[in-house]
């Protein structure tokens, strides 16, 4: 994927430059320790413009996950919103992925920085994860103790967990990865929360070893709207394959269904299952097609 060419603006410590002549030093904490945080954003084009899909709350996550590692946030959200707007206009993009990133100035100690910047940076987007459901499997690397770090937290030195798992499950043919915590229960994909259906009612993990996902609490607001009930509760392996259908939710995956785990194929057919309605009434909503509530 190309992700930005000779025209391409980013948004840097307050101005607009060209992202091929933006620079970064290689002394920063972030490169060398992983201390940085980050979101996932989503633009879609609609018939009122341009709407970034609770692009408040993401701002507000950054925030707070700069807070729990003791990095300043010394920007207003306000403005950091109105200039990403702006980011698009200058990029010519309607469907794009945003991507804010805090990082350190050079800092090579072990102790948490006094001075970062901040990047804002977009491209056109497609599916993530593509459009069918998806093949699977349990990944063999666990979700980090949330004893040794804060799992809410949305860092860049998280995600080497992710692309152990993601790589593991590609090199065994599977198409993504669902990892467990500590304790063997299920937790999350690599980058998405995960939802399962049994008898109508649909089940998540609790928080607390998984990341509070922005699509999941969509997911659950979405749910309160269509009157089907959401169960939050810790999830064996063995309950999940039993289920009769499931799906991963994330900014970058939106809905997506999950077709086999491991050996096990959910039975019920995917556009006859709650996901699948979830799927419409998400895409609905992002693309303001329907009035459920006004979220932008």
């Amino acid at each position: 994927m190309q992700y930005y060419n000779s025209n391409t603006v980013i948004y840097l410590d307050g101005r607009f430059v060209k992202a091929q002549d933006a620079k970064t030093d290689l002394y920063g904490q972030s490169l060398h320790y992983g201390l940085a945080a980050f979101e996932g954003i989503r633009a879609y084009k609609t018939h009122n413009d341009t709407r970034i899909f609770k692009i408040k709350e993401h701002f507000e996550r950054l925030k707070r996950s700069c807070e729990l590692v003791n990095m300043p946030y010394p920007w207003d959200n306000n403005e950091l919103i109105k200039q990403t707007y702006q980011l698009l206009k200058l990029n010519n993009l309607k469907d794009a992925y945003i991507r804010p990133i805090v990082y350190s100035a050079p800092n090579m100690t072990l102790i948490a920085p006094q001075e970062v910047s901040i990047m804002i940076c977009a491209w056109e987007w497609g599916a993530y994860l593509g459009d069918k459901q998806l093949k699977v499997c349990i990944s063999p690397f666990q979700r980090p103790n949330p004893k040794s770090t804060f799992v809410e937290a949305k860092i860049s030195g998280h995600y080497v967990n992710s692309i152990l798992a993601t790589t593991d499950a590609k090199n065994k043919g599977f198409d993504e990865a669902l990892l467990l915590d500590m304790h063997e229960n299920v937790a999350e994909g690599s980058g998405a929360n995960i939802f399962l259906e049994k008898n109508g009612k649909l089940y998540t993990p609790t928080l607390g070893n998984i990341l509070a996902g922005i699509t999941r609490a969509t997911v659950i607001e979405l749910c309160k709207v269509l009157d089907i009930e959401v169960i939050e509760k810790t999830i064996s392996v063995e309950e999940l394959k039993s289920a009769d259908s499931a799906f991963f939710c994330g900014t970058a995956a939106e809905i997506i269904g999950i077709h086999t785990l491991d050996d096990t194929v959910f039975k019920q057919r995917w556009h006859d299952s709650i996901g699948a309605t979830i799927q419409r009434a998400y895409k609905n909503l992002v693309l303001e097609k329907v009035n459920y509530e006004v979220i932008i």
